[in-house]
């Protein structure tokens, strides 16, 4: 069976080659998928410019979330039959118009669920569960900051929070971004501005900040360090700030914004902690993953992920470089 794939060899944007290829027939624990729809994440573009470790060095096909149609079923596979509609996950090799995964990366489609929809769930709301709930220990009434609150992990971040009764307060690059914040249930909404930290103890207003969602990095890093409370609990999932808004990393850049990123001295964590969150390991996990998921259900997140945009196949890399600008909302989708 012939399928088409974008291969790219890391470091440039331009590297990308649609290539007309043949698929070999699904394992036997294997489904195989007519891929309707794409999912974009930052750990595409990372992936893309190079910068994202868990990705191959050589040429290969990015992607790590998908919609489709089950066309094939291995004999070993008795959760899934053809004509499923489900949505995945891949250790990359999701910009494909047909893809060979492993069964138990799948779930089947909610019934009220486009195939859109379904490409813009699974990586942003196991990233805000495992990150607020596993990593994060998240209490009822808290206060929790949400670094890029309208992307597509803040905006499940905040669904969730409200769900445990939380204070949730979101940051945003740019106050056109604001409003649309507050319509998602945030409480307040702080612009990333030199004056954030003032703006953020301000909001605060004497109370404690428990939980920080974080994946800027740099100033707004340290700056919201600083004010986390004993025994707070940062979530570091991304770094943005090392995002290029070009065809190519700008090297030089990055190198000056990773020597002189900041640095915690562990004798004065007074009681903080961060960790570091990568979603390969979930991958990696696959009962674990189940069980988020399973949880997830129980907590009855009723609305459905938001799509700011849908662009073609043919239209992808004009679709990345949209989500490189920056001035998105929620999520981007490749439709097929």
């Amino acid at each position: 069976m012939k399928r088409n794939s974008y291969y790219i060899k890391p470091g440039n944007l331009n590297n990308f080659e649609l290539v007309e290829e043949n698929i070999e027939e699904p394992s036997s624990f294997e489904v195989q998928i007519e891929v309707k729809c794409i999912g974009l994440n930052f750990a595409d573009v990372f992936s893309i410019l190079g910068l994202y470790n868990a990705a191959p060095k050589n040429s290969f096909i990015p992607g790590l979330e998908y919609s489709g149609v089950v066309t094939k079923i291995g004999s070993d596979v008795k959760a899934f039959k053809i004509g499923d509609k489900i949505m995945g996950v891949a250790f990359f090799g999701a910009y494909t118009t047909v893809i060979n995964s492993d069964y138990r990366y799948m779930v089947k489609l909610p019934d009220s669920w486009s195939f859109q929809e379904g490409a813009s769930y699974l990586v942003q709301v196991l990233t805000a569960y495992y990150g607020l709930i596993y990593l994060g220990h998240l209490q009822k009434k808290e206060n929790v900051l949400i670094h890029s609150a309208g992307g597509g992990v803040g905006i499940m971040a905040n669904r969730i929070a409200k769900k445990f009764d939380c204070i949730t307060i979101g940051t945003v690059g740019n106050k056109d971004k604001t409003e649309f914040c507050l319509k998602q249930g945030y409480d307040y909404v702080i612009v990333r501005s030199k004056n954030f930290k003032t703006d953020l103890i301000n909001v605060l207003n004497g109370k404690n900040l428990n939980v920080i969602m974080e994946c800027i990095g740099g100033k707004i890093f340290k700056d919201s360090f600083d004010v986390l409370a004993p025994q707070g609990r940062m979530i570091v999932y991304g770094f943005a700030e090392y995002m290029s808004k070009g065809n190519r990393l700008n090297y030089l850049k990055a190198l000056f914004k990773y020597f002189f990123r900041p640095k915690i001295d562990i004798q004065k964590l007074n009681n903080k902690t961060i960790s570091g969150f990568n979603l390969i390991y979930l991958f990696k996990k696959v009962e674990l993953m189940h069980k988020l998921l399973e949880e997830l259900k129980n907590l009855g997140l009723e609305q459905k992920p938001y799509i700011s945009s849908q662009y073609d196949f043919l239209h992808l890399k004009e679709a990345i470089k949209k989500l490189q600008s920056g001035d998105t909302f929620g999520k981007i989708v490749i439709n097929i």
